[in-house]
This record gives C-alpha cells, structure tokens and sequence, in this order.
C-alpha cells in the first residue's frame, strides 16, 4: 500500500460516500521555555481501562496511565491543564470517588513536572434528592464544597469553584448565591477562579445566578466580583456570547483575569482588542493544543497576526465539535485523541461515545486534518476505517 492509498478513504458526507485523502500535519512545535503572553488552560478528558463497564451509570474506572500521558502531552507544549471540569464529564459519568483521585493524581504529576494546574471544585458528592430546601440545604451545599476545595489545595492545584447542580436546584434567590460563594470566598487563602457554565452545557444549570436573564445574572455575578476582588483570580465565562466577555472583560475590577471559555470564538477573545484580551481555558484546546500553544508562541514574539491566523485555522472544528447538543463535545475530543493514538480505543465513560453521530465524526475527521491535527495520518486514517467498518461502512 503506498502512502497516498494509505492515507485516502471513502467518507459518507452529505450523504454520499466521496474520498477524502489526508495531507500533512501542521508545523506545530513546542515551546523552548514557558508561554508568557496569555495564561492557557486545556481542559483535558479522561480515558477508562479498555475493559471497564463503560455503560451509563456504571461508576468510572479509568485507565491512569494513559489519562495522565495525555496531560503529560498537554504540559510539554506549555499549556496549564484544567482537570475535574465538564470536559472530564464530571458530573456526566466521572464520579466523585473516580474525580477525587484524578485530582490527587494530576496533582502529583504536575508537581514532577512544574506543570500549572487547575482543578475543579464542586458539590457533585451529593445527591440532590437528599439536599433540603432552605438556610439547611444552602449550609449542605457550602460544606461539601469546603470538602472538595480542600482536597483540590491538597493536591497543590488552584481552584476553580463551578458551577453547582445542587445550588441551582435549591437556590431561590441571587441572594442564595451570593451567600454561598460569599462564604466560601472569604474562607479561601489563596485565590480562585469561579466558572459560570452555561446551560447549552449542562441544562440543569439553567438560571445560574438567580435569573435566567442573562443581564441580571451578570449582575449578580458583577457583585460577587466586586465584593471578593482579591479573592478571584479570574473568571471562566462558558456562554457562547463574544460581546458579552468583551463586555464582562471591560468592567472587571482590576488585576481579576477573564478566562474565556468561549469555543466558538476564542481566536478574537484570545488576541484581544485595544482594551485587553482573554486568558484562555477551554475545552477545545484539549484538541487542538499543538496548534494553540504555536499560536501563543506567536503571540510571545509579537506575532499577534500570525497567532490569530493559526487559531482561525482551527475554528471550524472547533464549532463543529462544540454544536449542538454542545453537551456532547466531550465525545468529539475523545474521538480526535483515539485518531492521534492518544487511546487504545475510543470509549469514553457513561457511554458517551455513542453522543455523536457517524456523519458528525466523519465531518470532525475532515475539519480535523484541514487543520493540520492528525498528527500521524497514516494510523488516524487507519483507525477511521476501523470506525466506519463497525458503522457498516465500507472505506
């Protein structure tokens, strides 16, 4: 088999089988020294053992190893790793006993390596049938997040308060939010980075803050801010809504970072405009982080054109992998690792890999190689065929 016929297979798109053959990888490198234009985070997933019960509701059982390379892999291209977030299916299959001890994990990782870490903290130990109504369920809610905070300090990682399931179940008021985080905050000694999820996400976050109206959420969240500045490190902001981080951005108090959270348009967010820019901690930069860190590279040396060329690149995978049912791009970037040979297999725990469909992960395979990110297309090509053949389709 020569490269070319090697490299080229027959996709459905469109609905009709056409051939596709690969070209190169991108010239992406790593970096010789750390990355000092923007603080980035990828936001990395998890891997289970190839011969885990992977069904839905079975606890995880993750394969450590291969889920700790993979922030290994991240590390040396000089990206932060954001770990126990949505894009571990935390909350969405990654238990509390599984994310406990990814965070103790990772941590010690990162320390061998001088890695940053981020990691998150939530209240997802508790069952929300059994939280009470009331000043008695806002205290249960408090406490289990002390709980977490305290074995995310342990692990040496900063911590990244998110969003809770439990809060907005009970909350009753901005009032209720503000009281919890309030509390919290003031009892943190060193500071955090609080995560506002949207609910095209996780839709049980749906009116976080008190309000489904974003302009009244945001003002509550403005006055949060503003009370604990020198609490907060920064901001994760996961609304899919360019104008409103810019806006967010722009009437921060000083010294308090925007963390963009936005994978649809993190290139603009990224290189910034006349009055700031974005930090940077995403999901999509779980995928796309050899051309990422090469773009912040760019951004070091005061190629700000350059960096914003490179990330463009990348934007259309990125919107297709975060479209909706944008809680599904978890399976997205699960499969793109399995192409790159970052997993045996592609599964994913809770059942998530069966989130997209076949002709979602033959577009994805597509944008991915337009952009220069499958690194081997000899063994991603091979692996989609694999893929296709138990889809029934011959490529």
């Amino acid at each position: 088999m020569t490269a070319t016929t090697a490299t080229a297979l027959r996709l459905p798109i469109d609905g009709v089988l056409r051939t596709h053959v690969l070209g190169e990888p991108g010239p992406w490198r790593r970096p010789g020294g750390p990355i000092t234009s923007r603080i980035a985070y990828a936001a990395a997933h998890v891997v289970p053992k190839v011969t885990a019960d992977s069904s839905p509701g079975a606890p995880a059982d993750l394969d450590w190893d291969i889920t700790m390379a993979y922030r290994h892999e991240l590390w040396s291209y000089g990206l932060g790793v954001a770990d126990a977030m949505d894009t571990a299916q935390r909350g969405m299959g990654l238990d509390w006993t599984a994310t406990r001890e990814l965070i103790g994990r990772s941590g010690r990782e990162a320390a061998a390596v001088g890695g940053r870490l981020s990691c998150g903290a939530g209240t997802d130990q508790l069952a929300l049938t059994d939280i009470p109504c009331g000043k008695a369920g806002l205290a249960a809610i408090t406490d289990a997040y002390r709980a977490q905070i305290e074995v995310v300090r342990d692990a040496g990682a900063q911590v990244i308060l998110m969003a809770s399931r439990a809060l907005a179940t009970i909350a009753e008021s901005p009032a209720d939010y503000l009281s919890v985080y309030g509390t919290l905050l003031a009892e943190v000694d060193r500071p955090v980075i609080l995560h506002w999820l949207g609910d095209m996400f996780d839709p049980a976050l749906r009116g976080y803050w008190g309000s489904a109206d974003i302009d009244s959420a945001t003002a509550t969240f403005q006055k949060l801010i503003e009370t604990h500045a020198d609490k907060v490190d920064g901001v994760k902001v996961s609304l899919l809504d360019a104008g409103h981080e810019v806006a967010l951005r722009r009437a921060l108090p000083a010294g308090v970072r925007l963390y963009t959270g936005d994978d649809f348009n993190y290139p603009e967010l990224i290189i910034g405009d006349e009055t700031g820019h974005s930090d940077a901690l995403l999901g999509i930069f779980a995928a796309i982080y050899p051309a990422a860190s090469t773009a912040l590279q760019e951004l070091d040396a005061g190629n700000s054109t350059r960096a914003h060329e490179i990330l463009a690149s990348t934007q259309e995978l990125g919107r297709h992998i975060f479209a909706a049912p944008t809680y599904y791009y978890k399976t997205g970037i699960a499969f793109l690792s399995w192409l790159n040979g970052h997993q045996p297999g592609f599964a994913m725990v809770n059942g998530l890999a069966s989130g997209r469909s076949v002709g979602h992960l033959c577009e994805l395979f597509v944008l991915a190689d337009r952009a220069g990110l499958l690194a081997d297309p000899t063994l991603a090509a091979a692996r989609m065929r694999t893929y296709l053949a138990l889809n029934g389709v011959d490529g």
